[in-house]
This record gives structure tokens, sequence and C-alpha cells, in this order.
């Protein structure tokens, strides 16, 4: 598997844990990207209701991301907000990676829940690993509702991941909330750097105030970006691997099914649902690591 940051101490970190927390923006920039944030946001469609997700019985939506802005053209602009500012500094952590989603992150007051959840798979993550660069704009407390993660548990669960793909973990959604979760506090301009498959979650804003945050979802840049997607109408085992432009992220609904994209592989769908147990020992697993990187992480370690 290829390597993920410059920076050896931070890939051994990262490795071991699924995040690393690392100085990102200056005060200049978070002031900037929050007056940004303000002046885009008369352009905003407005999110995606769960009336109009196209997905009978739709959970209501509790959280509010720029990627499920019904304005097509401000997701653009957020995109363009972000990575210009984002880009130099995730070029110096990061080894040769490409950003493909860009999200503003606003919790109001009493509300925000992001319910527990792996990020979608963005690539093959047998051979590679994406990530999100998580950034508050304001101190991210427990009380306005700041990122907590499991730590360790970033590949060895929900291999084949997709909005409408069923998640091993939803019976026992409740049990990690309450038992697994580390809250990651965080300075404004500080940042989180996750990798996209580890088990996180973050709770409703308690304070008075705007919990505002940027997320910037990366790839590497030499791996073509996948989608996986379920349609259980057609087949309850199958799991349909799609090819996808960047530019597939701005304009598709995540609940409906993707029309004109090359299937490239199909998956078998388990079914399975994991208890606590099984979580807990999957917390000491390594499944889905392949050898290439056990041999790299082993070496990196007694180089140490």
């Amino acid at each position: 598997m290829r390597k993920i940051f410059n920076n050896q101490d931070l890939e051994l970190d990262f490795n071991k844990n699924g995040y690393v927390s690392v100085p990102f923006l200056t005060s200049k920039e978070v002031t900037e990207l929050k007056e940004l944030f303000f002046s885009s946001l008369p352009t905003s469609g407005g999110q995606i209701k769960a009336e109009e997700t196209g997905v009978e019985n739709a959970n209501h939506i509790t959280y509010d991301f720029t990627f499920i802005d019904k304005n097509i053209d401000y997701k653009r602009e957020v995109y363009k907000i972000i990575t210009k500012r984002f880009g130099p500094k995730m070029n110096e952590l990061l080894n040769g990676y490409r950003p493909i989603i860009a999200n503003y992150i606003r919790k109001k007051s009493a509300t925000g829940e992001v319910p527990l959840h792996q990020n979608w798979a963005f690539a093959d993550e047998e051979k590679c690993t994406t990530v999100s660069i998580w950034c508050p704009l304001v101190d991210s407390t427990e009380d306005n509702g700041t990122l907590q993660v499991v730590p360790g548990s970033h590949k060895r669960f929900g291999k084949y991941r997709g909005p409408m793909v069923p998640w091993e973990l939803d019976n026992i959604k409740s049990a990690i909330i309450d038992n697994y979760l580390v809250p990651l506090e965080t300075k404004a301009g500080d940042c989180i750097i996750l990798d996209d498959s580890i088990v996180h979650y973050s709770a409703i804003n308690k304070t008075e105030g705007l919990r505002l945050a940027i997320q910037l979802i990366c790839i590497p840049e030499e791996f073509p970006s996948i989608h996986y997607h379920m349609d259980a109408s057609e087949s309850a085992d199958q799991i349909k691997v799609l090819h996808v432009e960047d530019d597939f992220y701005m304009e598709f609904n995540p609940w409906k099914r993707p029309e004109n994209i090359r299937i490239i592989d199909v998956k078998k769908y388990t079914g399975r649902q994991l208890s606590e147990s099984d979580f807990v020992k999957g917390l000491s697993g390594s499944e889905f690591y392949s050898k290439t990187f056990k041999s790299r992480l082993f070496n990196l370690i007694n180089r140490r």
C-alpha cells in the first residue's frame, strides 16, 4: 500500500490510530474562511430534505454539509474556496493527494448530530488510503459537538461502503457511542486528518454559538475514484463498483441511483450484522490490510 504522509512519524501514528492531529491554518486564514462561508451562503440552495432523497422512509437529515446542498453552483464555489486555501497545506503534509469533496459543516445550537458512521470508500482501499482533513473554524469541544472517533477502527469494518449499502455496525451503534468513542477537542485552525474508514461520530451543539468546520476529502493522485452502489430492488446480494470522475460528487444525489456510470466490478453483499463482541474482536484484527501494507509498516517501525 502506498505512502500517505511525507512525514514518517505522522505515517506511523496514523497507521496505528487511524488519525493524526496537526496545526493547519493561521488565525488570519481561519477568519478569512469564516467570512467566505457567510459571504457565499446566500447562493446556497438549502440542504436536501428527507422527502427529497428519493428513498422511501428516509431518515431525517440532522446535519448541514455543503455536499448535500441543492445548488450545484454553490457546491462548486465552496470547493474552490476551500481547495484554494487548503491545497498548499495538504501538499506539504500528504504524499501526492488530490481533493474530491469539500464541505463547510455548520452546527447551529441544539442541532447538527452526525450519526455514527464510516465515510464512503472513495478508492480501492486494498491498494491505498483515502483521507479526510477536518478543520474547525472555532474551538471544537464536547459541548459544541466535536469530532469523536474509535481509535484503531480503520480498515476493519465495512469494506464496501456507499450511501445505499447497509452498514454492518447498524445494530450496535448505540453501544459504540456509549462505550468506545474518544472526543477530539481541537483548536480553531488545527486539523484532524483521518482515514475515511475510521468509525466516527459527532453529537449536537449544546452551546449558543455556531460551530463551523471544514472537511476536505482527498484520494491519491494516481488512483481512480470509485463508488459502491447497491440497489436492493435489483439484487439483494450484489454491490456494484462504479468508476466515477471527480465531478460526479458535485452533481449527484447520494440517495438516488447514479445514471450513465460505468460498472467496473461487482462485489458480493453478505448481509452480515456484527454484535458488540464481534466489534471488539474486530478492533484487534487486521482483516483488510494487505500483506504489502503489513510489510511496509513493519519496516517503518524497525527503522524508527
